[in-house]
């Protein structure tokens, strides 16, 4: 029997799907009208920009970078107008005119120029960085579909000058090396835009009007280097690496009390306005080698991004320890017979004959390894790893440069009586010149661990200041007592130790001499260095010398020391730090 109704003949199950479908498609309609009601009420304004946007082109006005001065306003890096330019192929009227005039005003190849030309895209750079001279060349021929925009382009007045610390920027200015890339995001400023209506086929609506919005310009960066000590080293270093044929030399001139490093210098150094071409020509064995390879190492700033084994220089801190943990006095002595055994290994002093009997003061000035040898013992694997932390040794300095890189060095758990032996005198670990020179300072002026930087503060473009940087510091990293009794021996250090050569008359200074031996040992290569700080008795600066890889003598004492001699001659008075009363030699 069929069921009664006008569906009646509609089986039950097929009546409730039936009325399920017009339910969900009823509820799918309502929810469509909701939706389109959302569109045109409370999305309608988001819509309609993307709308606007579909016709509106858009072109980039690069900001002015900030500049990069030195502590006296000297300005290290600049900007200098240039040109973008682009073609907008929609807009182009006579294809052959534009490359013609483009390939032959921009020095291009036609093909190139033509390739980009005849792209169909919005728009198409077809050579940025063009000297503003030939801008307006180009724009004087009024080509349609032509866009000749001014922007800027990195220039650096000093072309090598601190090339290593400055850095340099990409092709779109922004920072890639150095003090650019670390400061880019103070530096770089907000580009603009240039907005343009154009139809559906990307023309531009003649009359319409062109909207701008304005970049905003980068901060100036104010760096605690003093161009005029930064210049003086970097002629020192030239003269003393053509003297010795050396691989590289750097110099280091710090401030000791709150770390502004007033010059870093690495010679040789590269062109900063053509970073990207070799200061020297590769040999055989380099021409094969990826030229990245070649840049990357010729950016590489030796201070901070490589380690090496600090050698004597080293001296001062285990002498610290020593007086530090009281296990030495001043008035203890030792004798040097000219070596000294440690477990089965025969350990040598520089002056092989012996030194005879020393107080501790002595050793200091005669570099004795097998009496710091001793002086290691006493202090102790724990103790010489807290003094190494204490001063920074064990960890980076937080420089305001990027890739600096860390301590080489043993597991205290793996260190025995002859690895203890050899990291007392400044072997069998690598550190870097500025975790030297930090310690140094540290130990010299009172126990205060500075961090080594060069940011001061940031400013607008009329000077006023809109970011001062404030760099962390230790307290009593070491005991004012033992920092003076340390800042009087490295005076006699160089009075009448191993620094003589760093001697000069009228002045009190202080310091140490090193020569590291290269690894692999037995490879004749050494690094001989220097670190001295003026007025001894209240150090207001202090400078670090690396010879690397001299040829002849390479004895720290002799080549490195005198560098800092003549470092301090010039720079001292310039600094305003008068001579003392005369002291005897």
């Amino acid at each position: 029997m069929k069921d009664a109704g006008k569906f009646g003949w509609i089986r039950t199950s097929h009546r409730k799907k039936l009325v399920f479908m017009i339910l969900a498609v009823t509820l799918a309609a309502v929810l469509e009208f909701a939706r389109l009601g959302v569109l045109m009420t409370l999305k309608s304004e988001y819509y309609t920009q993307k709308a606007e946007e579909l016709h509106q082109r858009e072109r980039r006005i690069k900001a002015k970078r900030g500049r990069i001065l030195d502590r006296n306003g000297e300005i290290l890096a600049a900007n200098e107008v240039v040109c973008t330019v682009s073609v907008i192929h929609s807009q182009i009227e006579d294809e052959d005119k534009v490359i013609k005039v483009l390939a032959g005003e921009l020095d291009m190849d036609v093909e190139e120029v033509a390739k980009k030309v005849k792209k169909v895209s919005s728009m198409e750079y077809i050579k940025t960085n063009v000297d503003k001279e030939t801008g307006d060349a180009i724009r004087e021929y009024e080509l349609s579909g032509v866009k000749v925009d001014e922007d800027y382009k990195r220039v650096y007045p000093y072309s090598e000058l601190a090339s290593r610390v400055l850095g340099f920027t990409g092709a779109d200015n922004q920072g890639i090396l150095g003090l650019e890339a670390k400061y880019d995001t103070y530096l770089a400023g907000e580009n603009g835009q240039i907005l343009t209506l154009s139809d559906a086929g990307g023309i531009e609506i003649e009359g319409s009007r062109e909207d701008r919005i304005l970049p905003v310009d980068g901060q100036d960066l104010y760096t605690t280097i003093d161009v005029n000590i930064q210049k003086y080293a970097t002629q020192l270093a030239w003269e003393t690496m053509i003297k010795k044929e050396a691989k590289q030399v750097c110099i280091i001139v710090m401030k000791p009390d709150n770390g502004e490093i007033l010059a870093m210098v690495n010679i040789p150094e590269y062109d900063l306005n053509n970073p990207y071409e070799l200061n020297y020509e590769p040999d055989e064995e380099e021409a094969g080698r990826d030229k990245m390879d070649l840049l990357n190492n010729m950016w590489r700033n030796f201070c901070i991004n490589d380690t090496y084994e600090p050698g004597s220089i080293f001296k001062m801190v285990t002498a610290t320890a020593a007086l530090e943990t009281k296990v030495v006095s001043l008035d203890d002595t030792f004798t040097c017979q000219g070596a000294t055994v440690v477990s089965d290994r025969r350990i040598r002093c520089h002056k092989t004959t012996g030194h005879g009997t020393q107080d501790f003061t002595h050793t200091v000035y005669n570099s004795c390894n097998p009496a710091f040898v001793e002086w290691g013992r006493r202090v102790g694997v724990d103790n010489m790893y807290l003094y190494m932390g204490k001063l920074g040794l064990l960890s980076k300095t937080g420089i305001d440069l990027s890739g600096e890189a860390g301590t080489i060095i043993h597991k205290k758990e793996n260190v025995g009586a002859v690895e203890l032996a050899t990291m007392s005198f400044g072997q069998s670990f690598q550190i870097t010149p500025v975790q030297m020179l930090r310690a140094t300072s540290a130990i010299i002026n009172g126990g205060k661990l500075v961090t080594p930087h060069f940011g001061m503060y940031t400013s607008t473009s009329d000077g006023s200041v809109v970011n001062e940087f404030a760099y962390s510091s230790t307290e009593a990293a070491i005991e004012l007592d033992t920092s003076e009794k340390m800042k009087t021996i490295l005076e006699g250090v160089v009075s009448e130790g191993g620094g003589t050569k760093a001697y000069i008359e009228g002045y009190s200074i202080g310091g140490k001499t090193a020569t590291s031996q290269k690894l692999p040992r037995g490879s004749g290569k050494y690094i001989s260095s220097f670190i001295g700080f003026a007025p001894a008795d209240n150090p207001q600066v202090i400078a670090m010398c690396l010879i690397d890889e001299p040829t002849g003598v390479y004895y720290g004492g002799t080549i490195a020391a005198p560098v800092i001699k003549t470092l301090y001659e010039n720079i001292l008075p310039y600094l305003g730090i008068e001579q003392t009363e005369q002291l005897e030699k």
